[in-house]
């Protein structure tokens, strides 16, 4: 046993059917190998990463239709990387990153429960350098800001590894955090237009956030 317990689910996105591996629940820990607390994960946080967040399957449903071709495209603390599947699907190509420890292995599970070939995947740690991720012309994250460390973090991570004339797209359950990371990204030189996500969720719950997109400003 592994120390944690999993479900299995389907979610639907553009008409397609995409099987998840995901934690049974969020009353969970298991870090037998000390791999967590290492990259900065408290018990309490630790089982985020296994949900499928509402926001999550907004950014997967705006992805199914999102121009891909010629991009490099990033997602951000991807946790269970839905919209990065359907990326994959939709052969875009697509590096994955997180920093959780057990965000590859149910990555790569999930992979193969949807018959895909393999895909990238590089830890990203926002509070930390990063050399081997590279740049990119399209970052996308959902529900990311939840810690008040992150706006200024995750805006110095973004510019490091944003191509230039990069889009950034990320979808945000109006936390208020919201407020500090926009103003970060316009002191690195970039742009941003706000709007309203769908009002609902493709299982039929209501949803309430929007999505911020940023470009560098000319």
């Amino acid at each position: 046993m592994p120390g944690y317990q999993v479900k299995f689910e389907t979610v639907t996105v553009g008409g397609f059917d995409y099987q998840i591996r995901s934690l049974l629940d969020l009353q969970q820990f298991a870090d037998p190998q000390g791999e967590a607390e290492a990259a900065g994960l408290s018990s309490a946080s630790w089982s985020l990463f296994g949900k499928i967040w509402p926001s999550a399957r907004i950014l997967a449903q705006a992805m199914h239709s999102h121009e891909l071709l010629g991009k490099r495209i990033l997602e951000i603390g991807a946790g269970l990387g839905l919209a990065s599947l359907v990326v994959h699907r939709r052969q875009g190509d697509m590096t994955v990153s997180d920093w959780h420890p057990l965000s590859k292995p149910f990555l790569d599970a999930n992979v193969l429960l949807n018959h895909l070939h393999p895909i990238k995947y590089q830890t990203g740690n926002w509070a930390e350098n990063n050399p081997e991720l590279g740049q990119f012309d399209l970052i996308i994250g959902s529900d990311i800001l939840y810690e008040r460390q992150h706006p200024q973090q995750l805006a110095t991570f973004i510019d490091c590894h944003a191509a230039r004339d990069a889009q950034i797209m990320i979808v945000d359950p109006d936390r208020g955090n919201r407020v500090g990371f926009c103003r970060a990204m316009a002191a690195l030189g970039y742009g941003f237009s706000s709007r309203k996500a769908d009002a609902t969720i493709e299982n039929g719950e209501p949803y309430k956030g929007r999505f911020l997109t940023f470009s560098q400003s000319l």
